[in-house]
């Protein structure tokens, strides 16, 4: 099954004082690019985190987010009380001295002082956080996995159906051969009877006219492009990490029906060769998704 590189994943992991959040999300890359936000707690595991991402995700540029949210009891803020009360003794002793009332809010009076309210620098990591780390960037993953998967399913049914439409195209082809040769040999003859007191080597002339038919001739290309319409089928069967190589079939394609349309020379069958085109473009867009 091929795999889309567009994806996302999310896992929430729950431990007593903690909630870890882990979102993964991937877009198309033709390297793998991670940028991380990881929380400082967390910084030290960052490097192993990223490894094991680049271990599952190959290919494409990967947006990793970790958000920690304390939960319960537990707080890294407090306010320092002891150094509120000497802010307050100080403020009671000015107000004396200076014959002023004491203010009406003292909360918000000792709040504006500096440092009266401590933020506490977070704890080394324990074991516990760590594992719950490790179990959400896991799951995350999967999800992400899961989700590039399901994409990669739509893709495969979307160039199914693109390289039948080529193939349909290719034999509506068929029916225009004889008839264009016939037409080019109808109006060589044509253009040379109009030519007056001109005499010409009949034999000469029919092996010149099989000789230029000859180049006009398409069946190489048709028989080309049916073999890159079987290829790419059947490469895209073996599944992950095909993307680039069906990228290169789709160029090859698109030669053979480029070259078919210039040497075909007949309205109808250069009509086809433009259904074709704009069904390959469809194509090549979408194998710019794939892994």
């Amino acid at each position: 099954m091929l795999l889309s590189m567009t994806g996302f994943g999310k896992s929430v992991v729950t431990i007593p004082n903690k909630k870890i959040t882990v979102e993964i999300k991937s877009l198309n890359s033709k390297q793998l690019d991670i940028s991380a936000r990881v929380p400082a707690i967390f910084r030290e595991k960052e490097l192993e985190l990223r490894n094991l991402i680049a271990s599952v995700v190959e290919r494409g540029k990967v947006d990793f987010q970790i958000y920690s949210e304390s939960i319960g009891a537990e707080t890294t803020v407090s306010l320092n009380i002891p150094l509120m009360a000497a802010y307050k003794a100080q403020v009671e002793e000015m107000a004396r001295q200076l014959g002023i009332p004491w203010p009406d809010d003292w909360y918000g009076v000792l709040l504006r002082f500096p440092e009266t309210v401590k933020s506490e620098l977070p704890a080394a990591l324990t074991d516990e956080e760590s594992e719950a780390l490790f179990n959400a960037t896991r799951e995350a993953i999967d999800g992400l996995m899961q989700f590039r998967a399901k994409e990669g399913k739509k893709l495969e049914e979307f160039f199914t159906k693109k390289i039948s439409n080529i193939r349909e195209l290719l034999s509506s082809v068929d029916p225009y051969e004889k008839e264009r040769v016939v037409k080019i040999r109808a109006r060589i003859e044509e253009n040379l009877s109009k030519i007056d007191s001109v005499t010409f080597d009949k034999n000469r002339l029919e092996q010149e006219m099989i000789f230029y038919i000859e180049k006009l001739d398409i069946n190489e290309e048709k028989q080309r492009l049916a073999q890159h319409l079987n290829y790419f089928m059947e490469t895209m069967e073996h599944g992950n990490g095909q993307g680039k190589k069906l990228g290169f079939i789709s160029q090859e394609m698109g030669r053979e029906i480029n070259t078919l349309g210039s040497k075909s020379n007949h309205a109808e069958v250069q009509k086809i060769v433009v259904k074709m085109k704009d069904e390959l473009e469809q194509i090549k867009e979408q194998v710019l998704n794939v892994m």
